[in-house]
């Protein structure tokens, strides 16, 4: 993790980053590797994380590649990770915040205009965490952020290694909106939940204008690109994208597409099993469902010595059970259309209470 060590005197004003998207930057350096640079002025998290990984599929195995980019609020979760044990789903919705799934592992966070999120793309035999932690602790350094970094490197959020290429990229927190990430990256039903995806670790977080009060995306930009060209050498152009690149890439564009579908989305879900407690008049079943790749694999219901259910309930939580399995996890409909179509008015009242209790604690 990165340090602040102190707060250093504000030495620059904040109109120490000019910049022009039209104009292409050219740092002079001697040349050591091949080295590039791309910087994103799209904010679309759907659409940089697709850029990010044609970065890392298609450029040259032996290019070292530095990418920095901004997304509008959105919440990242990893490769491997479960969203519905990982954020609160309800409050993101009630925000119209989206979370979208990488394609590297990792844990879950929050981005927004505060946030400035860079890669670093290199041959697989030279990978190290420490080098490109360093990298972005000396080019904070160089702006008057006293920073180290700590025994475990973790700088950087996630890395991914594939054949002969690797990154790894990070989050930096410059002036985000920390007041949003209370109660969106947590869920209270994840007691009751049992994963086989990669659980996140929550970090104490903070901003970087605490320390400098003029920081800004473009300052932060040019420093680490700077450090970048002094660590790996080059005089490369910094190669501005932004969202025409659907048009002209293919690749790009099925990788944009894909990340906002449901199988990719959802149906990535590693396997869980979750408990939901019914408390009704009639009885307290609890229902265990299983479910992989987003898809209800089975479902089973039980109850309590104490709190037997009659031949009839048990005969109509059965049919709960039926129905519930290959269905989309939370998908209730196939109970609410049991409750819809159904005469008795006892067995009616079972599913509609069942589906209104799945629907809160799946």
């Amino acid at each position: 993790m990165l340090r602040v060590l102190r707060a250093a005197a504000p030495s620059r004003t904040a109109a120490t980053a000019h910049w022009n998207p039209q104009l292409i930057k050219r740092y002079h350096s001697s040349d050591k590797q091949d080295t590039a640079i791309y910087h994103s002025i799209s904010t679309n998290p759907w659409f940089n994380l697709a850029y990010e990984d044609w970065i890392f599929r298609k450029t040259p195995a032996s290019q070292i590649v530095l990418f920095i980019y901004r997304n509008s609020p959105s919440v990242i979760i990893g490769r491997n990770q479960n969203p519905w044990r990982e954020i609160n789903l309800r409050l993101l919705r009630q925000l119209d915040i989206p979370f979208v799934r990488r394609r590297s592992g990792g844990g879950t966070v929050y981005h927004d205009l505060g946030n400035s999120n860079y890669c670093v793309f290199m041959p697989r035999q030279q990978f190290e965490r420490r080098t490109n932690a360093l990298l972005v602790s000396d080019a904070l350094n160089n702006l008057d952020i006293n920073t180290y970094v700590n025994d475990r490197n973790d700088i950087c959020s996630a890395f991914k290694l594939v054949n002969a290429r690797a990154y790894h990229h990070g989050t930096m927190l410059i002036d985000a909106k920390l007041k949003d990430l209370k109660g969106v990256l947590s869920n209270e039903k994840a007691s009751s939940m049992t994963s086989k995806g990669v659980e996140s670790v929550p970090s104490p977080v903070r901003n970087l204008r605490e320390w400098d009060p003029y920081l800004d995306h473009q300052s932060f930009f040019d420093a680490v690109a700077d450090q970048f060209i002094h660590v790996y050498g080059g005089r490369k152009e910094v190669h501005l994208v932004d969202e025409s690149e659907l048009k002209i890439n293919d690749y790009v564009k099925n990788s944009y597409e894909e990340l906002q579908s449901w199988d990719w989305q959802w149906g990535q879900t590693p396997e869980f099993t979750i408990q939901v407690k019914g408390n009704f008049s009639w009885g307290q079943p609890t229902f265990n469902i299983t479910a992989h790749h987003g898809i209800v694999t089975d479902t089973s219901f039980s109850t309590t010595t104490e709190a037997k259910l009659s031949q009839e309930q048990t005969k109509a939580c059965d049919k709960i059970c039926q129905v519930l399995t290959g269905e989309k996890y939370e998908d209730v409909s196939a109970i609410e259309k049991l409750a819809a179509d159904c005469r008795a008015p006892e067995e009616r009242r079972i599913y509609a209470d069942v589906a209104a209790c799945l629907k809160d604690g799946m």
